[in-house]
């Protein structure tokens, strides 16, 4: 009966994984679907830089209407976005566990620790300990930090190299200079 109590908690864990993985797809969010131009922000979601993509794509799309605006999640490296998919699945091992009065230890034929005797004795804070503290090591391992502009593919903002936000009077005048570069190239003579 542990047993299969314990694979049903194991299964039901690695399925909840499945389902809410990433999978490497990026879910864009798309503010704007029409013009020629396209302006995007690789941002990191975690570090709350989506409320400053979402001012900025305010009032850029007021100044140029015909520019299209993009935004995505900058994922961090695989290895930091497989140890945080690792811990995700591990803290809800733990919990069920805790929960279940389970001792792993004995299945290795390993002395059960102190901590895992204090864990069975207070559930509650355990499973809330467990939790919170695998929250926190797997957002540091998705917080990345990046907030990166490119229009046209061109880079033309990078926060991981500045180290800072641009203000939005540096974004606007990043983007005149492109744009009046680029109308410049556009009307010059093709050579063959």
């Amino acid at each position: 009966m542990e047993t299969r109590c314990l694979c049903l908690l194991l299964v039901c864990v690695l399925s909840l994984n499945h389902a809410t993985a990433d999978n490497g797809s990026v879910k864009n969010m798309k503010m704007q679907y029409t013009g020629m131009p396209l302006l995007k922000f690789q941002i990191c979601v975690s570090c709350r830089y989506r409320r400053v993509f979402e001012e900025y794509t305010r009032v850029l799309s007021q100044r140029y209407p015909d520019i299209r605006i993009e935004g995505e999640n900058f994922l961090p490296q695989p290895v930091y976005r497989h140890v945080a998919s690792f811990l995700s699945v591990f803290k809800l091992a733990v919990i069920g566990l805790i929960i279940l009065g389970k001792d792993p230890f004995t299945f290795f034929n390993m002395e059960t620790p102190g901590i895992w005797l204090w864990a069975q004795e207070n559930k509650i804070y355990a499973c809330m300990m467990v939790f919170f503290l695998s929250n926190m090591i797997e957002n540091q391992c998705m917080s990345t930090g990046a907030f990166e502009i490119t229009l046209n593919d061109v880079p033309v903002w990078s926060k991981l190299q500045s180290g800072h936000l641009p203000s939005m009077q540096q974004l606007v005048q990043i983007l005149e200079n492109e744009m009046k570069l680029s109308a410049h190239m556009d009307s010059l003579p093709h050579r063959r």
